[in-house]
This record gives structure tokens, C-alpha cells and sequence, in this order.
């Protein structure tokens, strides 16, 4: 078992490059930076974005130097765009728009959100991605609330189904498939 700890602004850069891997080809980042010419750049730049508005709070968790990732929100700590993202109005608006669909299938009672769950394909088959996970899921249980979360391939609701999670709705933003679960 790898020791999870809490990611420290240091950490950025690692975390970043471990995001920007295994959404290489996520249907979400296909979708928000559809320019091959600036898909990596803008997926970098809301990667560094996410961590930025998280880390601060304390709710980013690594395993091995970030060969695994964990960036969760605290109740009431889902937090609009706050103009800072560095991404083209295009990719800003299909954010907007996935933003909004998401929001919709959340409920209105608090809850812990985790927003991005990764692992650098190099560490894959290894269940860090589950270990990385469960201090959130810890801090929820703490909280006696529940914890959701969203995503747009389909061979992840199975992957996350087998570690607990259970499908609480879909929706299609245009041609991507989004299933919301909870645990």
C-alpha cells in the first residue's frame, strides 16, 4: 500500500503532468480543447487551475510523488470560474456548458466532490487511483455526508462501480456521455 499525502503547492507541477497524461484521451479534455494545436497547453493550463483552487484548502491528495492524483471539493466548496483560466473563449464556453450539465444531476444537500481522480498511465493497474481516494471519501464519511462524483468514459463507471459507486444519473452534453455517481 502507497502512503496518500496531502499535495502542497510544490507539488504542482507533477500533478499537472499526472492529470494532463491520463486525460490524454478522456472524452471530457477531448471535448473542452478540441484544437490539437492547443489541446495540451489548455488541458495543462485547467489542470494547474484545478490544483490552484484546491490546494490551498487542502483537499489534494498524491501517492508516490503524484503518480496518482485526488483533487476533491468540501461541501459548499464548488467554486464557478473565477476568470483566471488561461484557455481559449471556445474551450471556456464548452466548461461553462459542462459545468452547468453536471450541476444539474448534483443534489442540493452537501456533499464531497471529487473533481479530478487520476493516475499517470506509467502507474496504472496499481490501485492507486483507489488510495488516493480515500482520504476524501474519509472526510465525507466524517462529515455524514455523501460523495459524488462525475465522468464521461464509459469504462470508468464499471472501474468505479467495483470500488463502490453507484450510477445516480446521465445526461449528453452534445455527443459526450456524462454519468454522475455517488457513495
Amino acid at each position: 500500500m502507497s502512503l496518500v499525502e496531502r499535495a502542497a503547492a510544490a507539488d504542482r507541477g507533477r500533478v499537472v503532468a499526472t492529470v494532463v497524461a491520463a486525460f490524454d484521451e478522456d472524452p471530457a479534455f477531448r471535448f473542452f480543447f478540441q484544437d490539437p494545436v492547443t489541446r495540451e497547453a489548455e488541458a495543462a493550463a485547467f489542470a494547474g487551475h484545478l490544483f490552484d483552487q484546491r490546494v490551498t484548502r487542502g483537499t489534494v491528495w498524491l501517492v508516490e510523488g503524484g503518480a496518482a492524483v485526488a483533487m476533491w471539493d468540501a461541501p459548499g466548496g464548488l467554486r464557478d470560474d473565477d476568470g483566471t483560466l488561461a484557455v481559449s473563449d471556445e474551450a471556456r464556453q464548452r466548461l461553462d456548458d459542462y459545468h452547468a450539465a453536471t450541476k444539474a444531476l448534483l443534489p442540493p444537500q452537501p456533499f464531497w466532490y471529487l473533481g479530478i481522480l487520476a493516475t499517470h498511465p506509467a502507474h496504472r493497474g496499481r490501485k492507486l487511483g483507489r488510495e488516493v481516494m480515500k482520504p476524501g471519501l474519509a472526510a465525507a464519511a466524517a462529515a455524514g455526508v455523501p460523495s459524488y462524483l462525475e465522468t464521461t468514459n464509459p469504462g470508468n463507471v464499471a472501474l468505479y462501480e467495483r470500488s463502490g459507486w453507484a450510477v445516480t444519473g446521465n445526461t449528453r452534453l452534445g455527443d459526450v456521455p456524462i454519468w454522475v455517481l455517488t457513495q
